[in-house]
């Protein structure tokens, strides 16, 4: 029996397809999707031939900036982009995570100048495991799915654990 999901076109917007499903609701707080006013469209657990199961997100008339973006992907790297115009995919392509970090991700160290200081984080992807963040300012190393990471209202949440167990709190920087 073939079995095929319809889900309603988009005539304008974002796709964001091959999410792993245990980070979907992390990708929905960092991108700030359930603040949205116009349509989201939401697959979870879908089959999936590349990776057994996935999550996909369509977004109406709403486009991503690179920041946005690399904040996708310190949660979800390797998720694949469409852009849609007149129900035409014009541009598809992966996220990546890229060599720096800048402002997404809470350094561990507590004695770190980003936490004490009104400052933007920056870290540095390992060249030899792109799991693993490394502090610009204070060397820390941080594995990715541990990180915790700053969501478009100044909060942070927690990756690597389920959303409704995630501690948000507002950030102020000291």
């Amino acid at each position: 029996m073939n079995q095929e999901l319809m889900v309603a076109a988009i005539e304008n917007g974002t796709v964001i397809d091959h999410i792993p499903s245990n980070k979907l609701f992390e990708v929905i707080s960092l991108l700030g999707l359930q603040d949205l006013k116009s349509t989201v469209m939401i697959g979870y657990n879908l089959v999936s031939q590349k990776m057994g199961n996935k999550s996909l997100v369509k977004i109406a008339d709403r486009y991503f900036s690179d920041a946005e973006l690399d904040r996708l992907a310190v949660v979800a790297p390797n998720v694949n982009l469409s852009i849609i115009k007149d129900f035409n995919v014009v541009e598809k392509r992966q996220v990546r995570l890229p060599k720096d970090i800048v402002g997404v991700v809470k350094c561990g160290n507590p004695k770190c100048i980003t936490n004490n200081e009104p400052m933007k984080t920056r870290f540095h992807v390992s060249e030899k495991n792109n799991d693993v963040i490394c502090c610009h300012y204070c060397s820390r190393e941080q594995v990715l799915d541990k990180v915790k990471c700053y969501v478009r209202n100044g909060s942070i949440i927690t990756t690597g654990i389920p959303l409704a167990f995630a501690c948000l709190r507002p950030f102020t920087p000291a």
